[in-house]
């Protein structure tokens, strides 16, 4: 059990007549009065301080570090000075260990969590805290998805302080913290004669970037790091193996999202696209790391490059050579429908519309979740009313069914 020491007085007993009476320390008047001294639950001795005439909160304090220590709550007082950059850098080793994925996080801790959060001690941060930084971001303008993925880095962030034994509580899940809530817009198909007239315009080497996004629903990168040898013709499917992506800068063969590898069927007028491209564009070997900068070098024929074997990063293929499909066209670009994302999306369409379930579509669209697939197509699933109205009419629509009757 731990104690309150009063640093200014001690207790003396007279040799003789035994009696105890209080004397002033050599240290009387100087410093903090108080020191409360226990044991922490791995029996280490801790203490903290409290000037003259605080005695009561010293007491507090002690009944509180007892208390915490019988329930399993404790947590050392100084821990919570850590800086909280300094608990997010270690957060972070425990993330994806995709390099770009946690390029991703570094950035936007840097640009949006850091400046507000970054040298505050963890155990200084309440839900005021947080919730003045929520006010700059609603300034800021920023999306509600930008503001709920920055928003579950800081509340991860502080989940780990809490495991840690750094602080008691994560000051996120206050009841007075409005947390931001994502909004999944409907999904903007495009008309097949738009498909078409992009896959015209668009520069020729890589006009099969149209059949195999809306053909395969292939994303970009997929799209860029796609070889010949991943197409199998006898089976007619398409094995995804890779991506093309940039981390830290540098283009890399990587997983595709998610880090797993699928199969997507093969039509045969995608096959057939594949292989008049192949023939007027002949495959490029091209070498790069795996994974990342440093990673093993890896060697795949790519069906889709500019010339001489240029390679495009994703950003770059969208400036230079979607965005000049669109101009070729005649089109006006429409920043949130007119993404490459707007080929897996007719794919998607497509799909549906045949009846192929949602979960078959989130095998071929490389989604781990089918519940994701669905609420991002929800609205594209064939209403099933009239099959319901069909159905009913069954029990129901005859003439001499017995409640008409009655």
């Amino acid at each position: 059990m731990g104690h309150v020491q009063d640093r200014w007085w001690k207790e003396v007993e007279d040799p003789v007549t035994k009696k105890v009476t209080k004397v002033k320390t050599s240290v009387y008047g100087q410093g903090l009065r108080y020191r409360v001294r226990y044991l922490d639950p791995s029996g280490v001795e801790r203490s903290k301080s409290y000037p003259d005439r605080q005695k009561r909160r010293a007491d507090d304090f002690l009944l509180e570090v007892e208390s915490n220590k019988l329930e399993g709550k404790y947590v050392d007082p100084k821990a919570g000075k850590r800086k909280f950059k300094t608990q997010a850098e270690n957060w972070i080793k425990a993330q994806s260990p995709d390099a770009a994925t946690r390029e991703a996080l570094n950035s936007r801790l840097e640009s949006r969590i850091y400046p507000h959060f970054g040298e505050l001690p963890v155990g200084k941060i309440k839900p005021a805290t947080v919730r003045e930084w929520l006010g700059v971001l609603e300034q800021e303008r920023l999306s509600e998805n930008y503001k709920t993925v920055l928003f579950t880095i800081v509340s991860s962030v502080m989940d780990s302080a809490v495991e840690d034994k750094l602080i008691t509580e994560n000051p996120c899940k206050a009841k007075t913290i409005k947390r931001p809530t994502s909004v999944s817009p409907d999904i903007v198909v495009w008309p097949e004669d738009r498909v078409l007239e992009i896959e015209g315009a668009i520069e020729p080497r890589f006009a099969i970037v149209c059949p195999l996004g809306a053909g395969c629903g292939l994303r970009q990168g997929e799209i860029l790091g796609l070889s010949p040898d991943d197409v199998d013709d006898a089976g007619m499917v398409l094995r995804v193996q890779r991506q093309l992506r940039v981390v830290r800068g540098q283009l890399v063969f990587a997983l595709p999202k998610g880090g797993k590898r699928r199969v997507v069927p093969l039509a045969s007028g995608v096959l057939r696209a594949i292989r008049e491209h192949m023939r007027l564009f002949p495959p490029v070997e091209v070498t790069l790391p795996w994974k990342d900068p440093e990673g093993d070098l890896v060697t795949v024929r790519l069906l889709a490059t500019g010339d001489g074997g240029r390679l495009y990063t994703g950003d770059l293929f969208h400036k230079v050579v979607w965005l000049g499909a669109f101009r070729e066209a005649g089109l006006i670009y429409r920043k949130r429908a007119d993404g490459m994302h707007a080929l897996r999306h007719f794919y998607a369409s497509v799909l549906l519309s045949q009846g192929v379930s949602v979960k078959e579509l989130a095998e071929y669209l490389g989604h781990s979740d089918p519940g994701f697939t669905l609420r991002t197509y929800t609205h594209l699933v064939p209403s099933s009313h009239e099959r319901a109205r069909l159905a009913i009419n069954g029990v129901f629509g005859s003439q001499n069914h017995g409640l008409e009757a009655a």
